[in-house]
Parts: structure tokens; C-alpha cells; sequence
């Protein structure tokens, strides 16, 4: 490559065009779940191909984040939202049983779907890498705690040891952000800039 910016770039691009074959699979296993009639175990054969199509869509968005942050072109509209609609959007994604949510939150401005997701993917890292069936995540005004971290997960959920994408993008894009992530003892603190009251207000979200 020329430049430290042209492998990021690349990527960025090889996600874009991955997107076109993947609408079609995932178009079309969605048009052959909703017919009736289909033989044997072919009904749960789409909706298997539907949730992979979803999964990798997942993973490009990932990817394309961590390749736009790592190039300097992540350019994020800030939108004010609050810490605990952040640690819900886990529970919703991970399942309430897997994910105790509490705390009143705060409001902080970032961008809402990048942060969504990375709360949940770093839930899910502790709970998957943990070897856990719950974990706790807390609103604490502008932070989010998330709770145990196992010593076999601690590297993974900080970034540290490259095992889990989802992880890893979520320090990239929290940091992008303007915010930090630190470790103490079993805590996961995910610190997050205050609103300023200059950014969209999520409203209705």
C-alpha cells in the first residue's frame, strides 16, 4: 500500500461492495420466509440464511466503522441521548435475562447508533468471553458500568487481545467519540462526553 490510509480505505470499499450480493441473499430469504407451504425443514433453513445475512451486515458495519476511524474519515453527526437508553439497547439486543439493566443515566452527545452498538458489543464480550450468563450494566450519568469482567475476558472487552471484532471496534468508536474506557478490578467504565446542548436531540428515538 502507499500509505498508511490506503489499507483502511480499502476495506471501507471492500464493505461497500459487499453489500450489494448480501441485499440480494438476504432479499431474497426474506421473500422465501414469508411463503407458505415450504417442504420439511425448509422454512427454518431460510430463516437461518435470513439471520446470517443480518450477522454479516452486522460485521460490515463493524468493519467499515473501525476502517473509516482508522483512515480519519469517521466524520459522526453528534446526537444528544441518554446513558440509559445506551445500557437498554443492550438488554434489548442481548435479551433482558443476559443483560440487568439500572440507573438513571445522564444525557451525552454522540453518535447514537456507533454507541448502541458498541454497549452491546462489549456487553456481549464479557458475558461470551466470560464465560457468563448475566452481567450487570449501569447508567451512572454520563457512564456506563458493565460488570463482572472475568480475567479471561478483561483483555478482549479493553481491546488488548484482538478476539472479538465487536469488542474491538466498540474502544475504537467509543474513543473516536471523545470518550474513554477504563478497567477496575471487575468494572468496565465507559466515560462518554456530557451533552452540550449543541447537538441533534434524539427525539423520538
Amino acid at each position: 500500500m502507499a500509505n498508511s490510509t490506503d489499507f483502511p480505505r480499502l476495506v471501507s470499499l471492500a464493505c461497500h461492495d459487499l453489500r450489494t450480493p448480501l441485499a440480494t441473499i438476504f432479499g431474497f430469504a426474506r421473500t422465501l420466509s414469508r411463503l407458505e407451504g415450504l417442504p420439511g425443514q425448509s422454512p427454518r433453513w431460510v430463516e437461518m440464511i435470513e439471520a446470517s445475512s443480518e450477522q454479516l451486515g452486522e460485521l460490515l458495519d463493524e468493519l467499515g466503522l473501525a476502517a473509516r476511524i482508522e483512515s480519519g474519515q469517521y466524520d459522526p453527526t453528534l446526537v444528544e441521548i441518554d446513558t440509559a437508553e445506551l445500557a437498554q439497547a443492550a438488554a434489548d439486543r442481548l435479551g433482558a435475562e443476559r443483560v440487568d439493566v439500572s440507573g438513571a443515566g445522564a444525557p451525552v452527545d454522540v453518535d447514537p447508533e456507533a454507541a448502541r452498538r458498541a454497549v452491546s458489543a462489549l456487553t456481549q464480550c464479557a458475558l461470551r468471553h466470560g464465560g457468563l450468563d448475566q452481567v450487570q450494566v449501569r447508567a451512572v450519568g454520563t457512564r456506563i458500568e458493565i460488570e463482572p469482567i472475568t480475567r479471561s475476558a478483561a483483555p478482549v472487552v479493553t481491546g488488548e487481545d484482538l478476539r472479538d471484532l465487536g469488542a474491538a471496534v466498540a474502544v475504537l468508536a467509543l474513543r473516536a467519540l471523545g470518550g474513554s474506557i477504563e478497567l477496575e478490578g471487575e468494572t468496565l467504565r465507559l466515560e462518554l462526553p456530557p451533552a452540550s446542548g449543541e447537538a441533534v436531540r434524539a427525539a423520538g428515538r
